[in-house]
């Protein structure tokens, strides 16, 4: 589960600053500067945790749960920011009311950055001990402010194509989701499993199944023999 954890982080890491890579540059110093003054606010509250109650955290079901709904928004979101794109690029005119959404969600970064900042803030705390906390966190804040500017031109570089980024971006996103669910899931399922056949139940879906394409079937041949009328 922790390594489902991780993938997780970098995965959320790594949306930041591909979203990125669709902003101005301008854009992304800013969000850089607003990441680094939030590592620069926190440090007090990142001294007072430890190994044990961060594990404590990702072991405890219902915090996983309440993180699942706001991972679960943030990606719905994203992935939506991806469909408008192809839809304000490929028809035209698009609608007002389109317009607003797809900009409201073109600036949207995500908040999901903001507890993987925490993590990795407490994460660089527990690898120095004994170093001044200030100084750790005024220096991670620095590597944030000087990472999302690299980060957003390394990939730009490796990817310049801006569909392939979006396409990239959708299916990383979905990935994100995908394990959002096993880390909620936590080892425990909601329905007990059974080594016993119910044989009606079987059956019924069977029939069930069979009706839906008998009618489906009839309705297709009704519908072509009408509209053949039609034209006729």
């Amino acid at each position: 589960m922790d390594t489902v954890v991780w993938i997780l982080i970098l995965l959320t890491a790594f949306n930041f600053l591909l979203k990125q890579s669709f902003w101005r540059p301008v854009a992304t110093c800013v969000a850089a500067g607003i990441a680094a003054l939030f590592v620069v606010l926190v440090w007090p509250l990142a001294i007072e945790q430890s190994k044990t109650q961060i594990a404590d955290w990702l072991s405890d079901n219902q915090l996983m749960l309440d993180t699942s709904v706001v991972l679960t928004v943030e990606l719905s979101l994203q992935m939506a920011f991806c469909l408008l794109s192809v839809h304000v690029a490929n028809y035209s005119p698009v609608k007002p009311r389109m317009r607003w959404m797809y900009k409201a969600l073109y600036w949207f970064p995500g908040v999901l950055v903001l507890p993987v900042l925490f993590f990795g803030l407490t994460q660089t705390i527990f690898t120095f001990p004994g170093m001044s906390f200030r100084l750790l966190a005024w220096l991670f804040a620095a590597f944030v402010l000087v990472a999302v500017p690299l980060g957003r031109w390394l990939i730009k570089r490796l990817l310049p194509e801006p569909e392939l980024r979006l396409e990239l971006f959708f299916l990383t996103n979905a990935l994100a989701a995908v394990l959002g669910i096993i880390a909620t899931v936590n080892g425990q399922t909601a329905v007990a499993g059974t080594t016993t056949v119910d044989w009606v139940a079987l059956g019924g879906c069977v029939a069930l199944f069979v009706a839906g394409a008998l009618a489906g079937w009839i309705i297709f041949i009704v519908k072509r023999k009408l509209t053949f009328k039609i034209r006729k």
